[in-house]
């Protein structure tokens, strides 16, 4: 190695050194302990400084069905199924102060079923045509907390807090081939629900978000009525402590 080489290398390290060490020797700003006291501050241009607002849109749609041929169960077969779920929500906020945003949501949903099956097909030979449709409406107020873990202004981590309100209405039917039975459904539902999440930035106001269940509350009221007839009342409760990776949550959002 020529000397001109050997002295550039030494040069470099001498003052990667020395750089270190006066780094090393500068007074560093004390955090204070815990995980809210070590979030960085938000800055005025970030999305989610106070003042500004958010909205944003979910959709979400399952669908199914089955084959031409019949489908082969323990105790029968499924000649046919298909269905669908279908659920579509707004929602909009406001930061009331930094990282922190009150809000609502409102949303549509619809379940739609028909089964075609046979039961014991050896023995008792029961078929049946079952239909089943519902509709649901609800209203979500929440507080939604950002936390600025990492000092980016490209991903949050956040936890929304909500409360939520819905009404629904089903109808089923089931024919045997002689008889059609109706049974009808309606009731209320409450949900309180802790949401953590995270939301990456992908454009300069143009957010993506998903979030999965953590805690949740759930309290319905029912009403059953079979062939125009009440037959009976309904209500329950739930509690549920476990991460539901089935309720994963996914949104676009917009601040400005």
């Amino acid at each position: 190695m020529k000397l001109r080489s050997k002295f550039f290398i030494y040069f470099l390290t001498f003052v990667a050194l020395a750089f270190s060490a006066s780094y090393a020797d500068s007074p560093k700003p004390a955090k204070k302990g815990g995980l809210l006291g070590s979030l960085f501050p938000v800055e005025e241009d970030e999305a989610i400084h106070r003042g500004n607002f958010q909205t944003g849109a979910t959709l979400f749609l399952l669908q199914g069905s089955s084959d031409d041929d019949a489908l082969n169960i323990i105790f029968g077969d499924i000649y046919k199924a298909e269905g669908y779920t279908f659920t579509a929500e707004a929602f909009g906020g406001y930061f009331v102060r930094d990282a922190m945003a009150i809000g609502a949501r409102v949303g549509y949903s619809r379940t739609y079923a028909d089964v075609d099956f046979s039961i014991l097909e050896d023995l008792a030979d029961i078929k049946q045509r079952c239909k089943y449709l519902s509709n649901g409406f609800f209203v979500q107020p929440f507080l939604k907390n950002y936390l600025k873990v990492l000092d980016s202004k490209t991903i949050y981590f956040f936890n929304e807090t909500s409360l939520t309100v819905e009404y629904s209405y089903g109808i089923s039917q089931s024919d045997d081939g002689e008889d059609v039975s109706k049974t009808k459904n309606h009731g209320w539902t409450f949900k309180f629900g802790i949401n953590p999440g995270l939301s990456i930035m992908v454009l300069d106001r143009l957010a993506f978000e998903t979030s999965v269940g953590l805690l949740g509350l759930n309290s319905s009221w029912m009403t059953i009525e079979e062939n125009d007839e009440t037959r009976s009342k309904v209500s329950y409760n739930i509690v549920n402590f476990k991460i539901n990776l089935l309720a994963l949550d996914f949104s676009l959002v917009y601040f400005f």
